[in-house]
């Protein structure tokens, strides 16, 4: 079993900002403001948090667990 990695780069889909975030292990974020237009972002229908819609890694808990054993 590979490290779960706790970086991902959010971009955001309204202006296109990107940014390297460290995502929480023990909990799902599910809103997350651009620095940079401010648009608060929610997760796209199905996914459980911003990490998972709009980030390069999936979130700590879907990296272990697979999808469906989410928060």
């Amino acid at each position: 079993m590979s490290a779960v990695v706790l970086e991902s780069v959010l971009t955001c889909p309204q202006c296109g900002h990107v940014k390297t975030e460290t995502m929480p292990t023990d909990a799902c974020q599910w809103f997350y403001e651009c620095e940079d237009c401010r648009v608060l972002l929610k997760p796209k229908p199905g996914d459980c948090c911003v990490f998972c819609s709009y980030g390069t890694v999936p979130c700590p808990p879907i990296q272990e667990n697979g999808r469906g054993h989410c928060c």
